[in-house]
């Protein structure tokens, strides 16, 4: 990369602290939902085996957010079929008004219909909202904590709980001495010197061979 100024690095594992800094180099949380979901990772309080989801292969999932409230599953599964067949999806909805919350969940019959839409349909633009796709972080990203918890990634500035480190918000290189040995002590990754990404680069997807394993009750 010639000018590492416009790097960016993406999370292959979560930590609340990192999330909410801008450059993967924070130290110290910065808003009480961050100190929140310390909590809920300290304690262990999280437990993605319990989600709906769980029961799938998580490698033929994608997780689609940004929807817009129109949107229905018939419309949803005509975009998405375009890169393979669908298994099934679902779009999450208000359990008491049945209103859209807005994002869905994919699933391929293939793990490649499920990577090569999370390639080419993002940014995708359906009833006139540009969509966001990732993968399934609830079960292939190593510590991950919901927004629900405190954790997630991106946001909204106006909410005052942006997260960084996904393919929304990822984070910028440094621009400031890295604090290897405090990010050490925190168990947290430190960025990827030389390694940057151009923001225009597809982040990677994780392999069969990182996932995580689930705790056991």
């Amino acid at each position: 990369m010639a000018d590492p100024t416009k790097g960016v690095f993406y999370s292959r594992s979560y930590h609340p602290i990192q999330a909410g800094s801008i450059d993967g180099t924070d130290t110290e949380p910065h808003d009480r939902a961050i100190s929140r979901a310390l909590v809920v990772k300290d304690l262990k309080l999280y437990h993605p085996e319990k989600d709906v989801a769980a029961n799938k292969d998580p490698f033929c999932v994608i997780f689609v957010g940004r929807l817009a409230e129109k949107t229905t599953e018939t419309t949803l599964h005509e975009v998405a079929s375009r890169y393979g067949r669908v298994r099934k999806l679902r779009i999450v909805r208000h359990i008491v008004t049945g209103a859209s919350r807005r994002y869905a969940f994919v699933e391929y019959e293939s793990e490649e219909g499920m990577r090569r839409a999370y390639r080419r349909m993002h940014r995708e633009v359906v009833d006139g909202s540009q969509i966001l796709v990732d993968y399934t972080r609830q079960q292939l990203m190593p510590g991950w904590i919901p927004r629900r918890l405190g954790g997630g990634l991106s946001g909204f500035k106006e909410s005052g709980q942006l997260r960084f480190g996904g393919r929304d918000k990822p984070f910028r290189a440094p621009l400031r001495p890295i604090p290897k040995k405090q990010l050490s002590e925190l168990g947290i990754d430190p960025p990827p010197e030389g390694r940057y990404l151009y923001r225009s680069q597809t982040p990677p997807l994780p392999h069969r061979t990182e996932r995580p394993s689930l705790p056991q009750e």
